[in-house]
């Protein structure tokens, strides 16, 4: 069927009209229904408010001294298997050496190291300061962020964050 050459005979063409006009208007006379997709609250916050100041602790999931120590630790570790391999190197020329005086030679070294590194994690805990934070008048918060990114060259860009 081709609505182009249509052979039966339709509505004339004043009563379509007539119908169009009455779903055009029927369509009109309905009220549109907003929806509003985002909201933005005009109203200034304040400075300062009267609401104590909350204290937040710092909790850190390892701290900061046990961190230390396992890096120290992992030095340490690398350094005494670089001097063993040094000794095993230089005695591998020797006949009469085995696996048992090799790591008699390297046990002395290895016991200074976990030593040392015993004694700095020591050191290291006690003079770690102990902050207290004691929250006293009002608290304002001012940030501004300034970001400028600069790009040289074809492979490499260097992007430059400050926040104050």
């Amino acid at each position: 069927m081709d609505p182009l050459h249509n052979t039966q005979s339709g509505m004339p063409a004043s009563e379509a009209a007539a119908e169009a006009r009455r779903l055009i208007d029927d369509w009109a006379s309905k009220p549109v229904r907003h929806h509003p997709t985002s909201f933005r609250d005009h109203t200034e916050p304040p400075v300062y408010g009267d609401a104590p100041p909350v204290p937040q602790p710092d909790h850190r999931i390892v701290p900061a001294w046990a961190a230390g120590i396992a890096v120290a630790s992992i030095g340490v570790g690398a350094g005494v298997t670089g001097i063993g391999c040094g000794a095993w190197l230089v005695l591998q020329g020797l006949a009469s050496v085995t696996l048992n005086s090799v790591l008699m030679v390297t046990l002395p070294f290895a016991g200074l190291a976990m030593a040392a590194t015993a004694i700095g994690g020591a050191i290291s805990k006690a003079r770690a300061p102990v902050t207290k934070t004691v929250y006293e008048g009002p608290v304002t918060h001012h940030t501004e962020i300034h970001n400028n990114s600069t790009t040289r060259g074809a492979f490499f860009a260097r992007t430059r964050n400050e926040i104050r």
